[in-house]
């Protein structure tokens, strides 16, 4: 799994290219999370500043370069321009497990390029990284995240009760998976 950090690797699929995350990327990170309805089920607040947007890639950089998470920009073929992010996180290499988290920006819901872009890098976590395990959490009225993950070959757990505090309050959390053997 160490080689995989060693430098980072863009992944190609039929309609899409997902490369690495960079500075230049900020304003599109900050249209995508300034929007409320990207931020309704996540675990940030909705961005009031491009500043916000720099950090977060400065802390996802950072995080690759600790080898501790990995976080594609979602690009369309031919252009290069972010319209979301997808990777991974809470990386255990102990249990060869990792978390996966995504958003797009609300213009490309329901396109299936989020459902593209979960199998490539399914594909990349069980043959590059090894891993046996990949989780995702999600808030339980989030059903499009539910049929994405599913869609994908992702098994409903079930709901952990309060699982994070997230924006002033404890909320609960779906979790799905899939297992290298499935």
């Amino acid at each position: 799994m160490d080689r995989v950090f060693q430098s980072f690797v863009d992944l190609d699929t039929e309609h899409l290219k997902l490369r690495q995350i960079n500075m230049e990327d900020a304003p599109k990170m900050y249209a995508n999370f300034s929007l409320d309805e990207v931020t309704k089920y996540y675990d940030l607040e909705t961005f009031q500043s491009i500043e916000q947007a720099e950090q977060l890639i400065q802390k996802l950089l950072r995080g690759f370069a600790a080898g501790k998470q990995i976080r594609w920009a979602i690009t369309i073929k031919p252009h290069h321009e972010l319209i979301g992010t997808i990777g991974f996180h809470e990386i255990e290499r102990e249990h060869r497990k990792a978390e996966i988290g995504y958003e797009i920006h609300p213009d490309f819901w329901g396109r299936g390029i989020v459902t593209e872009a979960i199998k490539e890098i399914v594909r990349f976590g069980f043959e590059e990284m090894d891993l046996n395990r990949m989780e995702a959490f999600y808030d339980p009225e989030n059903i499009a995240s539910q049929k994405v993950l599913h869609k994908n070959g992702f098994v409903f757990e079930g709901v952990l009760r309060k699982r994070f505090f997230e924006k002033g309050q404890f909320v609960d959390a779906a979790i799905s998976s899939i297992i290298r053997e499935e």
